[in-house]
């Protein structure tokens, strides 16, 4: 089976120095495909800017910005069996990239921002065959805004945690169905949740429930 994985965070520029982020690192997504390739799967990982590496074997694609990513997305999903979408892109965009660093005026500094496109739904709007677990990071109204989210991407799982797993080696994360069942609360080490999350997706979207 060929799984694609979206991993770390992407950057939306202002100037030629600046951008706005997210604070991923990577790990969950490294995890991930090390897991996938431990159960005997194919793994492809569109990477945003990370320090952590990827196990040799697998397959990864680096990506800039949110829209590099969808691009590539896009590219791999119909050649892949499933998605797993653990990425943070940036949400958010400058209308405009301002071609020179922006120098300090002494004044305040206006951003006109707008959405970036949603990677895990766009690619939710093409499936055909595959399975899509998707990624909620949430501070507030957590399974609420998870399971919108699950919707909204047409996942058929979605993983849900909090701030807490940035930049850190452990997490505790929620997998949740499309019914809003819990079907399992992990946490430990991103490698030991990693392995668990695979072996939910083997159970309900691989061998079926």
């Amino acid at each position: 089976m060929r799984i694609l994985i979206t991993s770390g965070p992407t950057r939306q520029y202002l100037d030629p120095v600046r951008y706005l982020t997210n604070a991923s690192s990577g790990r969950m997504g490294s995890a991930l495909a090390e897991a996938c390739l431990a159960a005997g799967h194919e793994a492809l990982v569109v990477s945003g800017p990370v320090d952590v590496a990827y196990p040799a074997a697998v397959e990864v694609v680096p990506v800039i910005s949110t829209e590099e990513m969808l691009e590539a997305c896009l590219d791999a999903f119909p050649t892949c069996d499933g998605l797993i979408g653990a990425a943070a892109p940036c949400d958010y965009r400058p209308i405009r990239v301002a071609p020179h660093k922006l120098a300090k005026t002494g004044g305040a500094l206006k951003l006109h921002l707008v959405e970036t496109p949603d990677v895990v739904a766009l690619c939710g709007a093409i499936k055909e065959h595959q399975w899509i677990v998707a990624f909620a990071l949430e501070t507030q109204d957590q399974r609420m805004r998870a399971l919108q989210k699950l919707e909204r991407k047409s996942a058929d799982l979605i993983v849900l945690n909090g701030p807490g797993a940035i930049q850190t080696s452990q997490t505790e994360i929620e997998i949740i169905d499309r019914r809003g069942k819990i079907l399992a609360a992990l946490s430990g080490s991103k490698r030991t949740v990693a392995e668990g999350i695979l072996r939910v997706v083997h159970q309900r979207l691989i061998c079926g429930p």
